[in-house]
């Protein structure tokens, strides 16, 4: 076997070669800027308080009733980022559709240096360990790292903690005040592969005490406990995996309306602290 080949391929696995304390060359203040000069987008600040919605349904809910408008300060080529008023939180921004590891840490990164201090997640799971009929929340406390994007922020290690445990004990207080909605806390397993979920790999998540799988949560731990950012991740659990027929029914609004009931708690949580 060629030495050099064989060299350069063990040199990048994974989970090796990674030095965590250096900093990046990229950086996401430098891409947004040449976003905006390319764009003529001004510079405005996003929302305190934004949201990751994978499955866009918030955003479909909000431009179906009018309520959303676009962020005129939002420099990312890969998104669109909708403002909203939430009563009781004030102007909260939301990004839908960055599905995965990859895509929420990317809008993480630029969300942070663009004006937000909060971000909170909240993604369409599969049940791993049966809590009920879904629909229903995990409020997640920890994710095994079963994708890729969290070992460029973090040594290796089974699971992602969640980054700030006084916040999230602050935020599953609030949680139980919400009429009607179910919601659980505990680990999830982030994968990047869905369609990979195997019989094995179901029952290995679900002996690590895995409620549910997912897939950004692990990564979104790792940036906010790296990058000492405010995240809060939420897995929706609305579906068994399509083992059965009328899966994946989220509930009014196509989920919509819990998910920013959950959304308000978490954000008055983490306000009644923010602004002392």
């Amino acid at each position: 076997m060629d030495q050099k080949a064989d060299h350069t391929s063990s040199a990048w696995p994974i989970v090796n070669g990674k030095e965590h304390a250096s900093p990046s060359v990229f950086q996401p203040e430098a891409l947004l800027r040449e976003a905006r000069r390319q764009k003529g987008v001004p510079l405005l600040d996003v929302p305190q308080i934004c949201m990751l919605d994978p499955d866009g349904d918030v955003v479909r809910h909000l431009r179906r009733t009018g309520a959303g408008r676009l962020h005129q300060g939002w420099a990312c080529y890969h998104t669109e980022l909708l403002a909203f008023d939430l009563e009781g939180i004030g102007e909260v921004g939301v990004v839908g559709c960055a599905v995965g590891a990859p895509f929420a840490v990317l809008v993480a990164e630029q969300l942070f240096v663009s004006g937000c201090r909060l971000l909170i997640s909240v993604t369409s799971a599969g049940q791993i360990t049966d809590s009920g009929p879904p629909p229903y929340f995990v409020l997640i406390d920890r994710a095994l790292r079963d994708e890729g994007t969290s070992y460029h922020y973090l040594p290796p290690a089974r699971f992602a903690e969640a980054p700030d445990a006084s916040l999230l004990a602050r935020v599953e207080s609030a949680l139980t005040a919400l009429p009607g909605i179910a919601v659980h806390r505990g680990a999830t397993w982030t994968t990047d592969a869905p369609y990979r979920e195997t019989d094995t790999a179901i029952a290995s998540a679900r002996d690590a005490g895995a409620l549910a799988v997912e897939m950004e949560a692990a990564a979104l731990h790792a940036f906010a406990t790296a990058k000492r950012r405010s995240v809060v991740c939420f897995a929706h659990v609305t579906n068994t995996m399509a083992q059965t027929n009328g899966d994946f029914e989220k509930g009014e609004a196509d989920g919509a309306t819990a998910t920013l009931a959950v959304v308000a708690a978490a954000a008055r949580s983490w306000r009644s602290t923010a602004e002392r």
